[in-house]
């Protein structure tokens, strides 16, 4: 499945050797180190200890982030975005190559937030900097200076949805919410958020179902009866997925987009706002219906 100026959504290792030379090909490292206190409270040493050749790092968790939103990776307006994404050496003209280290969801975040501001020219590549090493490729250490360009952001509203969009959205029959995380987390088992449970009228389809094994996206005849059972295939529904911060949900965007549903809406906020209200209503137990 490629988007509509046929660059294809996903790339392995071997193409990516092949066109790293490329001169409109920019990689971007989204290394990130969520959970745990690197040195400069990124994922910027690990990208350090060894990326692709000429890879930029991209910090989700910092520059690419809205520091002011009180959350931990929400979407920056469109202008700061542009500034930094520039910055790292994307221009309008740009074939962006995202990886990340593990697992893909943080190259899918930058995926979604460069076609979140008008950008197309996306690739992901499949299963990320550990199957680029398995592939037995060169790897290079320390920090690459990136050659400042000039990035147009022109945002897609359509690909964002805020609380607003979502309370909207309950009872609402066009809408699919698809909740992201694990079956515990749906359930309200687990309570790692605010509150336990998922947002009502939500289906289950947790990310991890949509990779394989060894940290590959799962082919899209893989993903598709899941998809189809939830109704996110659907052309009169519009599919709105969450999870805690809006990371894993745009891999499930990322899944949908191979199967040609490229309009699909990622709930920034996710679980950690909608539990912060209490005003807010949650569901617990299984899957109704």
């Amino acid at each position: 499945m490629a988007t509509s100026n046929q660059t294809p959504l996903l790339i392995d290792a071997a193409w990516l050797n092949d066109h790293l030379d490329d001169p409109d090909v920019v990689v971007l490292d989204a290394a990130t180190a969520f959970g745990t206190p690197p040195a400069d409270g990124s994922g910027r040493d690990m990208y350090r200890r060894g990326h692709i050749p000429g890879a930029v790092h991209a910090d989700l968790l910092g520059e690419l982030a809205d520091e002011t939103s009180g959350l931990n990776a929400t979407a920056l307006p469109s202008e700061r975005f542009a500034e930094r994404i520039g910055a790292l050496g994307v221009s309008d003209d740009s074939h962006v190559i995202v990886y990340d280290h593990g697992p893909m969801m943080w190259a899918t975040r930058l995926w979604w937030n460069l076609r979140l501001e008008g950008h197309d020219r996306v690739s992901v590549l499949d299963g990320g900097f550990p199957a680029w090493q398995a592939a037995g490729y060169e790897v290079d250490t320390g920090d690459e200076t990136p050659t400042v360009a000039t990035f147009t952001a022109r945002r897609r509203p359509e690909l964002y949805a805020d609380l607003e969009r979502v309370r909207a959205a309950l009872g609402d029959d066009s809408v699919v919410l698809i909740h992201s995380l694990d079956a515990a987390t749906f359930t309200g088992e687990s309570d790692d958020y605010a509150r336990p449970g998922r947002i009502p009228g939500a289906v289950n389809i947790p990310f991890q179902t949509l990779t394989s094994d060894d940290g590959r996206a799962k082919d899209p005849d893989e993903t598709r009866q899941g998809f189809l059972q939830a109704g996110a295939l659907d052309e009169d529904k519009t599919p709105i997925t969450y999870c805690g911060g809006g990371i894993a949900a745009t891999f499930e965007a990322f899944q949908l987009a191979r199967l040609g549903r490229d309009d699909v809406a990622v709930y920034d906020g996710s679980l950690t706002e909608w539990t912060a209200d209490p005003s807010l209503p949650m569901e617990t137990g299984e899957q109704r219906g």
